[in-house]
């Protein structure tokens, strides 16, 4: 079984989504589907798009979810049923011990990802922000020798 986790950018634009979706899916089906489950903390942007393409060529999920009240605080209206129908196609949800969503919980859900992996997809552009984002999950991969493989398409922009 190869396991695969994502980190990426929430605001990826709906035409990067598509180019995003293109490429993962490209990446994940050099694996067998019955060998390949796909590790996500389900935000949107990045992390939904590569659940949707892992099962979409009939990979496994596993959700990764920050806290217990992630759901009801953390994700917008605009994502509730793509989140939820996600949600209902996981193979395994895992909720971190956190009542709330923040820092911490973010920092362990991550941890909990590159700690059940083989290899990171990361959708980023590069960039490195001020602390707990995608370039500070790479960064943390790569200090724990996850490989990291970088998804970012020509053109592909944030909101």
């Amino acid at each position: 079984m190869v396991r695969i986790g994502v980190t990426g950018h929430m605001n990826i634009t709906e035409a990067t989504a598509v180019q995003v979706y293109a490429a993962v899916r490209e990446l994940v089906t050099s694996y067998g589907a019955d060998e390949l489950t796909g590790v996500s903390c389900l935000a949107r942007g990045a992390d939904s798009v590569f659940a949707r393409a892992v099962l979409d060529v009939g990979g496994q999920l596993e959700v990764v979810l920050p806290s217990r009240n992630y759901r009801a605080v953390k994700v917008k209206p605009g994502h509730a049923a793509e989140f939820d129908d996600l949600i209902a196609r996981a193979a395994k949800v895992r909720v971190m011990d956190f009542d709330d969503a923040g820092r911490q919980a973010y920092e362990a859900a991550n941890e909990a990802v590159l700690e059940s992996i083989a290899e990171l997809v990361a959708v980023w552009d590069g960039e490195t922000g001020q602390g707990g984002g995608t370039g500070s999950v790479v960064e943390l991969a790569r200090t724990c020798g996850v490989p990291v493989t970088i998804i970012w398409p020509t053109g592909a922009l944030r909101e």
